[in-house]
C-alpha cells in the first residue's frame, strides 16, 4: 500500500500551474482533492476546466494506450467526439451588456428567482493526446448544501448530445467508456464555512461583486480574461439569484474586449445572447438569458491549431452549462 505521501504527489491538490499556489490557504478545488483522498485513500481526477486544459498535453502519453484500445480504428464512436462551437443566428440582432443589465434589473424588480449556494453544471472538456485524436469528456455535476453547511457532491458521466448512448469517463485516472448516466463519484463532505470568496455569499451591487470577483481571482483589478474565469469560479459554487444576475451583467458591461455577438441557442436547447472575447490562442464565448441576464454557458475555442495533438482552430476546448 502506498505511504501518505506518495499518494499526496498523485492526487497533486495543489497544481503549480493552478491560480491559487504559494503559501496562502487552499482554494476549494485544492480543498476537495485532499478531501477526497482522505476519505479514500486515493485520489479522485475531476475533468479539467478551460485554464487547465493544456496541462493535460503534459501528461497525455499517460492515458494514450488506454485511449488507442478505446477508441483506435474506424469503430470510433459519433458520441466521443468534440462537440461543434456555437454558432450565432444569422442576421440575428446583438444585444448590448448595458441593454441587458436593464432588462436583468427589471426581471429582478421582486427579488425572485434567490441565491442558493451550490451548482448543477454539465461541462465538456477536450482531451488531448500526442499523435493521437482529441477526444470529449463530458459530466454533470450536483452539488446541494444542507443547512448544518455539509454538502453532496454527485458527479455523472453524460452527454445530453446524445441520450442513451455510451460516454468516455476519466474515472480516477483511467479513461473508459462508460454507460450514460454512470456514476463517477458520490461524495459527501461535513460541515465547513468560509467568509472568503468563492464561498462567502456573492453580493448583489455591481461595485460590491467586482470586488467579490477580484478576490476570487486574487488580483485587484482582473482583465476580462481574469473576469471569466471568476465567474466560471463563481458558479461552479453558487446559482445566482436574480439580483446577484443583474448585477454581473452591469459588472461584465465595462470589461474591455467583451462584444455582444447575437443569439444563440446552448448546448442544452436554451436560447441565449452570445458575448465574445478574444484572448491569446482561445476564443471565450459567455451565453446570457436574454430575459433575465443570468448565466446560461461559457464556451471556450481555439484560435490556433494544435496539429500535434489533432486539434484545429475553432475546436471546442471546453464548455460549461449551468442550470438551476
Amino acid at each position: 500500500m502506498p505511504d501518505e505521501l506518495d499518494l499526496l504527489r498523485r492526487a497533486n491538490p495543489v497544481p503549480v500551474d493552478g491560480p491559487y499556489f504559494g503559501d496562502g490557504p487552499l482554494d476549494h478545488r485544492a480543498e476537495q482533492r485532499l478531501e477526497r483522498l482522505l476519505a479514500q485513500g486515493r485520489p479522485v481526477r475531476r475533468v479539467p476546466r478551460a485554464r487547465l486544459l493544456w496541462g493535460l498535453a503534459a501528461s497525455g502519453a499517460v492515458v494514450a494506450t488506454a485511449l488507442t484500445a478505446l477508441l483506435g480504428g474506424p469503430g470510433t464512436q459519433p458520441a466521443l467526439a468534440a462537440p461543434r462551437p456555437l454558432t450565432v443566428a444569422a442576421h440575428s440582432t446583438p444585444v448590448p451588456l448595458t441593454q441587458l443589465a436593464e432588462l436583468a434589473e427589471a426581471a429582478a424588480a421582486d427579488g425572485s428567482p434567490r441565491l442558493r449556494k451550490g451548482t448543477h453544471v454539465q461541462s465538456w472538456s477536450l482531451g488531448m493526446t500526442d499523435g493521437k485524436p482529441p477526444v470529449t469528456l463530458p459530466e454533470e455535476r450536483v452539488v446541494r448544501w444542507r443547512a448544518d453547511d455539509s454538502r453532496t457532491e454527485l458527479v455523472v458521466a453524460t452527454d445530453p448530445r446524445h441520450p442513451g448512448r455510451p460516454v468516455l469517463a476519466d474515472e480516477g485516472g483511467e479513461p473508459r467508456v462508460v454507460a450514460d448516466g454512470h456514476v463517477l463519484s458520490r461524495t459527501t463532505y461535513p460541515p465547513s464555512w468560509s467568509d472568503a470568496p468563492p464561498e462567502a455569499p456573492p453580493p448583489h451591487t455591481p461595485a460590491a461583486l467586482r470586488a467579490y470577483l477580484a478576490e476570487t481571482v486574487r488580483t485587484g483589478s482582473p482583465n476580462t480574461a481574469e473576469l471569466l474565469d471568476a465567474v466560471d469560479e463563481l458558479l461552479d459554487h453558487w446559482t445566482l439569484g436574480g439580483r446577484e444576475s443583474a448585477a454581473l451583467v452591469r459588472v461584465l458591461a465595462d470589461a474591455r474586449g467583451l462584444r455582444p455577438a447575437g443569439q444563440v441557442t446552448d448546448r442544452l436547447g436554451r436560447p441565449g445572447q452570445a458575448y465574445v472575447y478574444e484572448g491569446a490562442g482561445g476564443r471565450r464565448m459567455l451565453i446570457l438569458d436574454p430575459r433575465t441576464g443570468a448565466v446560461l454557458g461559457l464556451e471556450t475555442t481555439f484560435t490556433r491549431a494544435a496539429p500535434e495533438y489533432g486539434v484545429r482552430a475553432g475546436d471546442v476546448m471546453d464548455y460549461s452549462a449551468w442550470m438551476r
